[in-house]
């Protein structure tokens, strides 16, 4: 499986993102600076956590705006598997790819530590790895990191099941609770703290290994048992 890591001006965890699918993982994966990127030889994207243009505007307004997010855009209409971390996650809310939006955190800080999250949907193709009810544990680094939505979207997400992990102990003020979202089609996931940073013991958890592996041991049943 052959990801894109996509890097924009301000993007800091690219390089953790490669660094969990290439060399933990074992798979294939590419650094793709914004500009000139194409996407077609991608089996899926990620666009990972930073200050992407330096957070002007809103976290994430200015990435969204991008070209290599047109594509972005156009490959998850196609089904292709799309996962935006932290900033990643603000931009793909800005981009209108998933719904609602972010504030600063409840608590007006900067916040980097391990939290618990708990796995609300165990079936989409990031997340079958896990038990549902699971507790993991991800660190989050963030001062925007509240997520919201109106009350209609919010009934939306829990009619169709696309609330995929909340905090057990909601550090921000996200409404309720809520740590990551998918689409409806469930090819895009949006989740506020660091998978990527929990690849290894070593790091303090393990437990991000599960949402790679699942991606793509979900891949594989489709696109190379199937070919």
């Amino acid at each position: 499986m052959k990801f894109a890591v996509i890097v924009f001006p301000g993007s800091n965890c690219d390089r953790d993102m490669y660094h969990a699918v290439k060399e933990v993982l074992g798979e294939e994966a590419d650094l793709l600076w914004y500009e000139n990127s194409n996407l077609e030889n991608y089996d899926a994207i990620l666009i990972p956590g930073g200050f992407s243009y330096g957070d002007y505007l809103r976290c994430g307004a200015v990435a969204a705006t991008s070209d290599v997010m047109k594509q972005v855009r156009e490959h998850a209409e196609r089904g292709k598997p799309v996962l935006g971390v932290c900033n990643g996650f603000q931009i793909l809310t800005e981009s209108g790819l998933l719904p609602g939006a972010f504030m600063r955190n409840q608590n007006v800080s900067f916040m980097c530590h391990q939290e618990e999250l708990v796995v609300e949907n165990n079936e989409t193709v990031f997340t079958s790895g896990y038990e549902k009810g699971e507790i993991v544990r991800f660190p989050i680094a963030h001062g925007e990191g509240n997520y919201f939505c109106d009350e209609e979207a919010l009934q939306q997400l829990k009619a169709n099941n696309q609330i995929v992990f909340t905090y057990k102990n909601n550090p921000n003020g996200s409404v309720s609770d809520i740590a990551g979202i998918m689409n409806k089609e469930g090819n895009v996931l949006g989740l506020m703290p660091h998978p990527e940073r929990a690849m290894e013991a070593i790091l303090g958890s393990d437990d991000g290994m599960k949402l790679f592996k699942s991606l793509v041991e979900n891949w594989r049943k489709t696109y190379v048992t199937n070919a």
